[in-house]
């Protein structure tokens, strides 16, 4: 009989749920050379990514404590590349 273990949840802390949040509703996208997430400053975007977490907070989490947490991903992201060159 094959023995399976209970998965663990793909995405571990609150702030990693939030990052994916931004990533499905398109706020923010990855630097295609380094990897480091950028902000796409789509105001649809931005707004679709904190009313989600509005409807639909992680297990154990408050629709608010969600909300803030998705801005204050947000907030901490830039526009830019920390390792790409000025143009």
């Amino acid at each position: 009989m094959l023995m399976t273990k209970e998965r663990r949840p793909a995405i571990r802390t609150l702030r990693g749920w939030a990052i994916n949040v931004l990533q499905e509703a398109g706020a923010i996208r990855e630097c295609e050379e380094h990897g480091w997430a950028k902000d796409r400053a789509d105001p649809h975007a931005r707004e679709r990514a904190i009313d989600l977490p509005r409807m639909y907070p992680p297990t154990g989490v408050s629709a608010d404590q969600a909300a803030a947490e998705v801005r204050d991903v947000l907030d901490s992201i830039c526009d830019t590349c920390p390792e790409c060159l000025p143009d």
